[in-house]
């Protein structure tokens, strides 16, 4: 099962961290999806059919490890992408000088997050990230699901005769 939530926690703190693409996680989708997808792999690591409690648990232990995924992700891309966004800002600051000042004052806090949003965005994650993905695990558990016992070695029994 810890591997199926690292996954999933990988699933969930990497698109959630990604630009442009975090922003389809408006309703969850992607904290939902970890917790399907460790559900998931938890079933195919699993001879034995997955009960809820299981795929609850992995979805539970994929939304933490996606809150860690995520703080680490999101500060590395924050450092990689800060020069970029700075020489953006510039350019845009540059070309129109007669831009209103709320709007240059937008430009030129571009990127300027504190350490505090990312605790407090962590914290939030933490709580609210693995109650949804724990839904997705419950879910995932539902429809994956594996009711057919896994197939015993030897030959198969014989035919019963035509009559």
């Amino acid at each position: 099962m810890v591997q199926a939530a690292l996954f999933g926690g990988l699933f969930i703190g990497i698109l959630s961290a990604l630009p442009i693409i975090q922003y389809a996680n408006c309703c969850c989708i992607w904290i939902i999806g970890g917790g399907l997808v460790a559900a998931y792999l938890d079933q195919q690591n699993d001879s034995r059919p997955i009960t809820a409690g299981r795929g609850a648990l992995a979805g539970l232990l994929a939304g933490l490890v996606g809150a860690v995924v995520w703080l680490v992700a999101a500060l590395l891309l924050r450092a990689m992408l800060a020069p970029l966004r700075e020489r953006f800002a510039g350019a845009v600051l540059r070309s129109a000088p007669d831009m209103p000042p709320e709007v240059r004052t937008i430009f030129e806090n571009a990127g300027a997050s504190s350490v505090a949003e990312y605790v407090a965005f962590f914290v939030l994650f933490v709580f609210a990230g693995s109650i949804v993905s724990t839904v997705g695990g419950l879910l995932g558990a539902a429809f994956f699901r594996n009711d057919v016992p896994p197939a015993l070695g030897g030959t198969p029994p014989p035919l019963p005769p035509e009559t």
